[in-house]
């Protein structure tokens, strides 16, 4: 590990690493459920990876008052860092809104916490299967 800040990275470098972590639980959670086919993998972690879903995740999370200040705050840094790439299924503020989703996430597993980051992916996973059935 470096002796980086982690509190001084930009939003858009934890994003990058957070998209990278729920994805992996994502994909880990359906392989568990016994799906293996790649087209059938890619389908369904859609529904839970898409800017779409993890804009109402997050809006979810905030209005239920899940997240900490400090939370809020990283995810408020991710929404509104300014990335250089547009959204290929999604609107602005969609798109921008998944970003401080993944800026959250990223944080949490660079500062180690992962007991919060897989509390969260689990509500996560617990709320687009609920919203499914």
């Amino acid at each position: 590990m470096t002796n980086l800040n982690i509190n001084l990275i930009n939003g858009i470098a934890l994003a990058f690493e957070g998209d990278a972590v729920y994805a992996m639980y994502i994909r880990r959670h359906l392989i568990f459920q016994g799906m293996t086919k790649p087209q059938k993998l890619h389908q369904k972690a859609t529904r839970y990876v898409s800017a779409k879903a993890q804009a109402m995740l997050i809006s979810r999370m905030i209005g239920d008052n899940l997240l900490s200040d400090k939370e809020l705050e990283i995810y408020k840094r991710g929404r509104n860092a300014h990335s250089h790439t547009k959204a290929k299924n999604a609107d602005v503020v969609t798109y921008r809104m998944s970003t401080g989703f993944e800026a959250l996430l990223g944080y949490l597993h660079m500062t180690e916490n992962s007991e919060r980051l897989e509390e969260l992916i689990a509500w996560c996973i617990e709320t687009v299967e609920r919203k499914e059935n």
